[in-house]
Parts: structure tokens; C-alpha cells; sequence
């Protein structure tokens, strides 16, 4: 456990230590054009391996996936140290987000394995949710420090020592279970093909809808990944051994939990990305002092696990540990939604917490509830489904989000030129400063209030006008996002209740281990 648990620090620590290096990154490599592909390559290369290989986990044994998981992502980690242009750079990222991906389809669903008893289980999920706590607190500050006094490249060369540290544990203690699926297997490559397509252009469409709208590109993306869904349908529906069994579907009490599970990776990411940001670009703190105050968020991961060791076992209906998630999660967004420059930060810091416990309350449980349900036959696809809708959730999320913030903000700015200003002069003007990193870049915005006074127009005042627009843009966007989670508390009820019952320890680990 203590090896898996440092496997999902790595994850965690990458997501956030290097997101503070970016700037230095382009300050160095250059290559702006790649700037995006940063985080889209990883995201991109982790979302279509999860539930390849979390399927492929349930067919071959788990633990040569881990093991190889671990050093891909260790190697590629290596790689973006050392990379000489921008492109190598998000080409190591690319192969790092197979590492992640394996590991999320994998490592989870080792942890039923090692405890076939659910209520072992919620015990140790303490100890994955205390890793990524950890990982994520830590990161930011982490990745800060190191870049200014190393360097960005040790940014990357920090996972050396804890993958390192992760595969001895992992290869040493992990036992090498018995397959759930015995007898030869026949790979569905096809359908992994259709399933990577179907997910790519997904991603890929996501992304680039609030940037460009419905263009022809992004028209082509989504009718390519309509096409390859039902494809990929078609497919499964035939294969001896699939990717992923549809029968799956057929349960609704799964389907109902994969929906949640989107659903809070709406809440999750969305929540994580614009706090910060309403925090920097709509109040004017430093990134240091915007990141401290939405530390509350991933520490309350951790401590809502801690949490529901102790509460859900004792419930006599487990699954009213996710209505109360749920809740928590709306009144974080509810208490975000309703922060001002006014507000005291006390109100944000006790919303964000609740969105952690929340958060702590709701994956775990999860997690084990639809492993008791699909059965150990099914433990890794279903954990790597689990994963999977939660990220597409995230995608979704803030990209819908990250829509209705830009459309609002920029509407706001070039509604309040045309009031200080000639329209022609609107414009041109509106065409800057629509971008809301005016309000965080310190360097931009001293320039742009310097050509703003050049022109004749009252800078502070504008400035002023355009954080008060980012923070009602932001309000917009969170109740959107508060209104998913008022489904979500509703669409719980339809999870029959479940009794997490003691199971006898099975004879699932080979002769020699």
C-alpha cells in the first residue's frame, strides 16, 4: 500500500509542481505554439490508457502494469528534465500521460485485490487520499521553490527519487494475484483503437470549442467521435475478450455511479482551476497567496477520507455517505459563488473545505461501491471507468465552465469601453484585454495601464471594472456548476442501498508469492 499510495503522489505532485514552472519553461524553450500541448498532451495520452489498461489489468495480472507504469512515467519524468526544445519536452509528456494513465487503470485496482473485505478497504483508501493530499498541497509550494532555485528542470527530476522509491515497494511487496479471467485471452485491439479515437477527438473538441467555437475543425472532431463511439459499440458487442463489456451499462446502479462520478469531476476540476483564478484575476492577490488560500481544497480530501473510515461503516445505509458529499460539494460552490472582494476569506476557506470533505466522502466510496457491485471479474475496468468519467467530467466541466466565464468577461469589458471610449477605440481595446491574464500578469497589466493613459483612458478605473466582471463571470459559471451537483444529490436516491458485508480472505495470490 505504502508503494501504491506513493504511485498516486507521483501523479499528484506532477499535476501541480510543474504547472508553476511554466512560465520559466517558455521563458527558455520558447516554442509558444506548444505552450497548450503542455497539459493537453498529458491529459490526452492519460484518458485513452486508463480504461485500456485498467481492463487489460483484470485479464493479465495487475502488477506487471504497475511495475510498468511506474517506470514509464519515472523514465519520461527524466526526459522532460532533459529536453532540449518545447516539442521534445510535450512529446515526454505524451509518455508520461501513458505512465499516469496506466497507473490510475492499474494501482487502484490492486487495492480490492489486496483487501477482497470492502470495510479493510475503506480503511486503506486513507492512505491513497493522504497521498494525494499530500501531493497536491505540497506541489505548488514544491514547485515553486525548486524553480527558483534550481531550475524548471527539477520540477520534473523531483519524481526521480519518489518513483524510485514507489517501484522497490511496488515490485518488492506487491503480491502477484491470480487472473480473474482464466484461459488464453484475445486482445481487443480493435476496439482499443476505436475506444483512443472516440476519446482523443473528445478531448480534443473539449478543448477547443471555448477557444473557437463550433468551427469546421472542431465539427469534424465531433463527428469523428460520434463515429467512433458507435463503432467502438459495435465492436464490443462482438468481441470474445472486449476492452470494455457493455453488459456493464446494462446495470443501472453502475450507470447511476459512473454518472456521479462525472459529475463530481465537474465539481472537482472546476473548482480547482477557478478558485485560483477568482482568487488572482478577480481579488489581486499573488499567486502565492491565492494558492495558500485554495490549500483547503486538497487537504480536505485527505481529511474527509479520514473521515469516512469512521462514519460510513457505521451507517446502516453506506451509499447516504455520497448524499452527503454531494451537499458539501454544492455548498462549496454555493459559498464560492457567493465570495466578493468584500467577503471575509474565512467564509471561502470554510467553503473550500467542505468541497474537500465532500470530495473525500464522495471517490472513495465510489470506487468500492462499483467494485462491489461488477464483481472482481470486473475490478479494473470498473475502477478505470471510475477514473475515466471522472476526468471527462473534469474536461466537460471546465470547459463549459471556462465558456461561460470567457463569453461574460469579454461581453462585460466590451460593453464598459463603449462607454469610455469611441467605438472604434472599443474594438481594438476590447481585443486586449478580454484576456483576464491582464489582471494577473503583473508585467502585462503595467504595460496595458501605461498605453491605456497614452490613449485617454482611466486604466485603474478600467481595471477595477474588468476584476469586478471576472468575479461575476466566475459566480455564473460556479452556480452552473452548482446546479450538476444539485443533480447529483437528487440522482443519488436511485443507488438501492448496499451493505458492505465482511468477506473471507480468498486464496487469490500465487504459490510463490
Amino acid at each position: 500500500m505504502l508503494g501504491i499510495a506513493l504511485v498516486n503522489m507521483l501523479v499528484a505532485l506532477d499535476q501541480t509542481v510543474v504547472s508553476t514552472a511554466l512560465p520559466s519553461i517558455l521563458s527558455e524553450l520558447q516554442g509558444f505554439e506548444y505552450y497548450a500541448w503542455m497539459a493537453s498532451a498529458y491529459l490526452l495520452a492519460s484518458v485513452v490508457t486508463v480504461p485500456i489498461f485498467g481492463r487489460l489489468g483484470d485479464y493479465f495480472g495487475r502488477k506487471p502494469f504497475v511495475v510498468a507504469a511506474v517506470i514509464t512515467f519515472t523514465a519520461a519524468s527524466v526526459l522532460c528534465g532533459l529536453a532540449p526544445t518545447m516539442l521534445t519536452l510535450v512529446l515526454a509528456r505524451g509518455l508520461q500521460g501513458i505512465g499516469g494513465g496506466m497507473m490510475v487503470g492499474t494501482a487502484f485496482a490492486s487495492i480490492p485485490d489486496l483487501f477482497p473485505d470492502p470495510r479493510a478497504r475503506v480503511r486503506w483508501q486513507v492512505v491513497m487520499a493522504g497521498a494525494y493530499g499530500i501531493g497536491t498541497a505540497a506541489g505548488p509550494s514544491l514547485g515553486g521553490f525548486l524553480s527558483e532555485a534550481y531550475g524548471w528542470r527539477s520540477t520534473f527530476l523531483v519524481n526521480l527519487p519518489v518513483g524510485l522509491a514507489g517501484l522497490y515497494c511496488v515490485v518488492r511487496y506487491l503480491p502477484n494475484f491470480k487472473r480473474a479471467v482464466q484461459g488464453n485471452v484475445k486482445i481487443d485491439w480493435l476496439g482499443a483503437v476505436l475506444l483512443t479515437v472516440a476519446l482523443a477527438c473528445l478531448q480534443m473538441c473539449v478543448e477547443n470549442v471555448p477557444k473557437r467555437g463550433l468551427d469546421l475543425a472542431n465539427l469534424v472532431l465531433l463527428v469523428t467521435t460520434v463515429v467512433a463511439a458507435v463503432a467502438f459499440v459495435y465492436c464490443e458487442r462482438r468481441a470474445l475478450h472486449p476492452i470494455v463489456p457493455l453488459e456493464l451499462f446494462g446495470n443501472s446502479k453502475l450507470v447511476v455511479l459512473f454518472t456521479l462520478s462525472t459529475l463530481a469531476g465537474v465539481a472537482m476540476f472546476s473548482l480547482i482551476f477557478f478558485a485560483p483564478l477568482l482568487l488572482q484575476g478577480g481579488f489581486g492577490m499573488s499567486p502565492q497567496q491565492a494558492g495558500l488560500l485554495a490549500t483547503p481544497l486538497p487537504v480536505c480530501i485527505a481529511a474527509g477520507s479520514l473521515l469516512n473510515t469512521h462514519i460510513v461503516m457505521r451507517l446502516k445505509k453506506p451509499t447516504g455517505i455520497l448524499s452527503a458529499g454531494f451537499v458539501l460539494l454544492l455548498i462549496a460552490c454555493l459559498g464560492v459563488a457567493m465570495t466578493y472582494r468584500y467577503t471575509p476569506l474565512i467564509l471561502l476557506e470554510v467553503a473550500l473545505g467542505c468541497g474537500g470533505i465532500g470530495l473525500g466522502f464522495v471517490l472513495n466510496n465510489m470506487n468500492i461501491f462499483g467494485q462491489e457491485i461488477a464483481g472482481r471479474e470486473n475490478f479494473g475496468i470498473t475502477t478505470a471507468l471510475m477514473q475515466s468519467t471522472r476526468m471527462v467530467g473534469g474536461m466537460i466541466g471546465t470547459a463549459a465552465v471556462g465558456t461561460i466565464v470567457a463569453r461574460s468577461y469579454a461581453s462585460g469589458v466590451r460593453d464598459a469601453l463603449e462607454h469610455l471610449t469611441t467605438a472604434a477605440n472599443a474594438a481594438q481595446w476590447s481585443a486586449r484585454l478580454s484576456d483576464p491574464q491582464v489582471l494577473i500578469d503583473a508585467g502585462t497589466r503595467a504595460m496595458t495601464l501605461t498605453d491605456l493613459a497614452q490613449a485617454g483612458i482611466d486604466g485603474p478605473e478600467l481595471l477595477n471594472l474588468s476584476r469586478q466582471l471576472l468575479v461575476g463571470s466566475i459566480h455564473t459559471g460556479v452556480l452552473f456548476v452548482a446546479m450538476a451537483i444539485a443533480a447529483a444529490v437528487m440522482l443519488v436516491r436511485r443507488i438501492p442501498d448496499m451493505t458492505l458485508h465482511t468477506k473471507p480472505a480468498q486464496a487469490l495470490i500465487d504459490s510463490g508469492h
